[in-house]
């Protein structure tokens, strides 16, 4: 094992059991961290250690118990990282990633050696998620974003999709070559933009988008090339 390998404590949840204890056996032999078994029903202890990581099986703590279960942690172990291993595919993954604050996720058929990986990982203050998982992650926030911050005044997506592309500078034939549609269609919807939000040309549509959006915007060529490589 190479000694640039962070080495810390890994506090694992878990019910007790002879596999259990083998688990953990490997673990500590093939990272190098101490590994405490704790049940899901008793109080974790705070630890002096810098280095700490909380490992919770998701076949003993189900992500509906989970909320409450992290907010029963001692407050010296609130900023602890926490992340969840038996994840059964990316539905329980993304479900789980919406009750707690996971910095990690391992699927259940996840190789020992990989886990090991992401054990140090964590420990030195990264996360552990699958590319696909952070790709479905980013756009979901992205898709959240627009809608979060999208004005009342009922701008739809393609809209949010052109004033984007308008606040990035780009002429009305370059919007169309990017959105794969006419420049007519483009000067169509600006016009349906400038009457929504009471302008009457681009450059106060340009302050507007500054005074209403500003660094919000969603970027969305990031997001289209996301979804080509997902």
């Amino acid at each position: 094992m190479s000694q640039e390998k962070t080495i810390g404590l890994v506090y694992l949840i878990t019910e007790k059991s002879p596999q259990s204890q083998l688990f953990a056996d490997y673990l500590h032999d093939h990272t190098n961290c101490s590994i405490s078994i704790y049940s899901p029903d008793v109080t974790i202890p705070s630890s002096p250690v810098e280095k700490l990581l909380i490992l919770i099986d998701s076949d003993h703590i189900s992500v509906e118990t989970l909320p409450d279960w992290q907010e029963k942690l001692p407050e010296a172990l609130t900023k602890t990282p926490l992340a969840a291993f038996n994840i059964r595919d990316m539905d329980h993954a993304l479900e789980a990633l919406s009750c707690a604050q996971l910095k990690g996720v391992f699927y259940r058929n996840e190789s020992l050696e990989v886990f090991c990986k992401g054990i140090h990982a964590l420990l030195d203050d990264e996360l552990w998620m699958s590319r696909e998982l952070m790709a479905r992650l980013i756009l979901f926030y992205r898709k959240y974003q627009s809608n979060a911050f999208r004005p009342a005044c009922g701008l739809t997506n393609r809209e949010m999709e052109i004033i984007s592309l308008l606040s990035a500078g780009s002429s009305n034939q370059q919007i169309a070559d990017k959105l794969f549609v006419s420049e007519h269609t483009v000067k169509s919807h600006l016009y349906n933009i400038f009457r929504k939000i009471n302008v009457h040309n681009r450059i106060q549509a340009l302050n507007w988008i500054h005074q209403n959006l500003g660094p919000i915007l969603p970027n969305i060529e990031t997001a289209r090339s996301l979804q080509r490589h997902r």
